[in-house]
């Protein structure tokens, strides 16, 4: 399990995104008592908040461990994230994903540059296969969420919205 993410790691973290992950709106949830603003990730290109982390990650790899590529299992989101981050920074990806993984899931991530192998029947199975591979060709293996650089990019979220609502 990671350790705790300091604030420092989370704003160095926004640097590496600035001009990368747009800055996303909070927004009334209308009706809502007591009011409830939601995070509108569903702005950025990818469709979710997975490239922060994707992106932070990656861009903190090593010459050798990009030239190498990353690899990473995901039934959507998260493969979408580190395609969009790989091809943004000019490293190889490659995600295994359960082959039932949602056809729009799997073609976008395609679009976006990744190398898409369908693997098993479910999310374990796909990231047992991503492991192999992660071994077998040295791969940089870019989990969704277990990985500090991952919560330091996921984090700019909180970062954003205190910024948005100071008090």
């Amino acid at each position: 399990m990671p350790s705790l993410v300091s604030v420092e790691e989370i704003r160095a973290a926004a640097g590496r995104l600035s001009g990368v992950a747009v800055r996303t709106p909070l927004l009334p949830f209308p009706g809502a008592r007591p009011r409830l603003l939601i995070k509108a990730e569903s702005l950025q290109l990818t469709g979710s908040f997975k490239l922060r982390g994707a992106y932070n990650t990656i861009s903190r790899l090593a010459a050798a461990e990009r030239e190498r590529g990353v690899i990473a299992h995901s039934a959507g989101n998260h493969a979408q994230g580190v395609a969009l981050a790989a091809r943004l920074l000019g490293v190889p990806a490659t995600i295994v994903m359960p082959e039932r993984a949602p056809l729009t899931k799997v073609a976008a991530t395609r679009r976006l540059g990744a190398e898409v192998l369908l693997h098993g029947a479910s999310f374990d199975d796909a990231g047992a296969r991503a492991r192999e591979i992660q071994g077998q060709l040295g791969l940089t293996y870019v989990h969704a969420f277990n990985d500090e650089r991952v919560i330091a990019g996921q984090g700019t979220i909180g970062l954003e919205i205190a910024e948005t609502l100071p008090d």
